[in-house]
């Protein structure tokens, strides 16, 4: 019995997950084209996130803790399907330099990839992910700089 409340738990954090990114700001959430792939991309504080949705999927939150989230649609006739993806990538700015360990979150609708790191107030994030969404023929390099703050 204790398996299907976990696994209800996880569907109702992963749909309150999706939620939380929608209700960020506008400019929080952002896309880059790469071939027929639409790549979403958003860095959100992770005092930003709900304590039960953070514990849910095992993120840390902290005051100078962030995640980089990820997800990759196919622009298919007149509509977008969610692809499945292979990534690596890395940040750094002045001082540390940290690969990502990206964190699959499916839902009906959409894959996300997040990946936690650590940040210094006010310190440019630098971000390079070579992702290639699954039926792609080529790996994307994806780069990003991000400055932070502490909320």
């Amino acid at each position: 019995m204790t398996a299907p409340k976990k696994k209800i738990t996880i569907a109702v954090a992963s749909g309150l997950f999706a939620l939380l990114l929608l209700a960020l700001p506008t400019q929080a959430q952002q896309s880059e084209m790469f071939g027929p792939y639409e790549l979403h991309y958003s860095v959100v504080n992770t005092t930003f996130l709900d304590p039960k949705v953070a514990a849910a999927y095992g993120i840390t939150r902290g005051e100078k803790r962030a995640i980089l989230n990820l997800s990759v649609r196919e622009h298919v006739g007149e509509g977008t399907e969610p692809r499945s993806m292979m990534l690596k990538g890395k940040t750094w700015d002045l001082i540390q330099n940290q690969p990502l360990e990206f964190q699959e979150i499916k839902e009906e609708q959409a894959m996300y990839y997040i990946a936690e790191f650590k940040f210094i107030n006010e310190e440019w994030r630098f971000f390079e992910v070579y992702f290639r969404p699954d039926g792609a023929e080529e790996t994307y390099t994806f780069k990003l700089k991000h400055q932070l703050y502490i909320n």
